[in-house]
């Protein structure tokens, strides 16, 4: 990629790493289910209203939301409110990293290499280190729901990707607001089903209180995580997706838990166990060999499937 592009790559995993933060100092305040629903209505409007529709098929753009906003959003804002710590949750949320391209190969047919396999397998082996050596603050359920939340990244990573190439093979040219656009209108999936479950969760009461009598912590972590995490960083990150191999992209995640991190140190003296932070090593490890970060130039990234 131009360096003006990895520059924005490496800005949106900074906005990403500490957008934990504060999804974590929200949810301490409004019920996850009902706070995510809060969220994408303030990325829905009135950004719906100026942003023009996708080229892609109005099926494709819910899906991609189905998966990129739905489904990680809500696996991962529940797993914060079970009290996994922020910083740890970064790093796990980093297994999407295989995940894609795992499934890019199944759905893409972009066969993986033998050193990516090797990847796959160390970066495997560093979840399990962190799974079963994690800290007894953190709850088991919170750790799988995390791990969910990965796979559903990277479900809609390869469903973004699917749509790049699609718009490839038929001559489109690219949109620079394409990646602004795929990230409004896929966001039209979360609210309704988020503000129902919470009403049949918290009860119509509770969720009244809570949209009337917002603290401060609920106000600012929703404009952080809903204009810079969603407009401005799923909106460069859909770009990229459809403009680049996911290959090429994807590795720019190990800087998620970097910041994620830091942030969670500086702010909540969250600091990793010998297990946590030697499997979280390994999974690192294991995310720049499957991605091809630490491959010689000019080498292969995946095999032909032709």
């Amino acid at each position: 990629m131009p360096l003006r592009h990895s520059l924005l790559a490496v800005l949106v995993m900074v906005i990403w790493g500490t957008n934990f933060l504060a999804i974590d100092i929200g949810v301490d305040d409004m019920p996850p289910v009902l706070f995510l629903a809060v969220r994408f209505v303030v990325v829905l409007i009135p950004a719906i209203f100026l942003v023009p529709r996708p080229a892609a098929p109005m099926k494709d753009v819910l899906l991609v939301g189905v998966f990129l906003s739905l489904g990680q959003f809500a696996l991962m804002y529940t797993a914060l409110w079970l009290d996994m710590p922020p910083g740890l949750a970064s790093l796990v949320l980093q297994a999407q990293v295989v995940l894609t391209v795992l499934f890019a190969s199944v759905a893409l047919r972009e066969r993986p290499t033998p050193p990516q396999l090797v990847g796959v397998l160390l970066g495997a082996a560093g979840l399990v280190i962190v799974g079963f050596g994690r800290s007894a603050a953190t709850p088991g359920f919170a750790f799988l729901l995390t791990l969910a939340a990965a796979a559903s990244w990277a479900t809609g990573n390869v469903i973004v990707r699917r749509l790049g190439v699609a718009a490839q093979l038929t001559g489109a040219r690219s949109n620079p607001l394409a990646g602004l656009s795929m990230t409004v209108w896929s966001a039209l999936v979360v609210p309704v089903p988020m503000f129902a479950l919470a009403v049949a969760l918290d009860g119509p009461a509770a969720v009244g209180y809570s949209l009337t009598h917002p603290t401060w912590a609920v106000v600012l972590s929703t404009l952080y995580t809903a204009w810079l995490a969603s407009l401005v960083g799923y909106g460069v990150w859909n770009t990229l997706l459809a403009r680049y191999r996911a290959s090429a992209v994807v590795p720019f995640t190990m800087l998620v838990p970097v910041a994620g991190m830091t942030a969670a140190w500086l702010v909540l003296d969250e600091v990793p166990n010998a297990a946590e932070a030697g499997g979280g090593l390994l999974l690192l490890l294991g995310v720049a060999i499957t991605s091809g970060l630490l491959r010689r130039p000019g080498g292969p990234r995946y095999r032909s499937s032709t």
